[in-house]
C-alpha cells in the first residue's frame, strides 16, 4: 500500500479487521463456560471481555458441538462461498447477455429487439 493514499478495494478484500480480543482468550472463556457452569456474564467479567462478545463465541462453540441447533461454521463458510460464487456467475450471465444483445445488433441492424 502507497503512503497517502486509501486502500483499493482490492486490497480491503484482502486484508481481514484486526482482532478486539485474542482467539486464546476467547478460547478460554468457552471452555470455562462449558466446564465449570458459572454464568456467561461472570467469566466475561473475569476475562475482561463484554459479555455478550463472549455469549455470542459460546453459542457457536456449542453449535459446533452438537449440543445447539443451528449453522456449524463450516456450513456458514459454505454458504458464503455459494452466495459469492452466485453473485459472480449472475455478473457474468448479465455481461454475456449485453455481448449476445451487441453482437446480435451488429450481425443484423435492421432487426429490432
Amino acid at each position: 500500500m502507497k503512503r497517502g493514499f486509501l486502500p483499493s478495494r482490492e486490497e480491503l478484500r484482502f486484508m481481514p479487521r484486526p482482532r478486539k480480543y485474542p482467539i486464546e482468550l476467547m478460547d478460554r472463556g468457552v471452555r470455562l463456560a462449558f466446564e465449570s457452569g458459572r454464568p456467561i456474564a461472570q467469566i466475561a467479567r473475569d476475562l475482561g471481555v463484554p459479555p455478550e462478545a463472549l455469549r455470542k463465541r459460546v453459542r457457536r462453540a456449542e453449535i459446533d458441538a452438537g449440543r445447539r441447533e443451528g449453522l456449524t461454521g463450516e456450513e456458514r463458510e459454505e454458504i458464503r462461498k455459494l452466495r459469492r460464487e452466485v453473485h459472480d456467475l449472475r455478473r457474468a450471465n448479465e455481461i454475456l447477455k449485453s455481448a449476445s444483445v451487441f453482437f446480435a445488433k451488429e450481425l443484423d441492424p435492421d432487426r429490432t429487439r
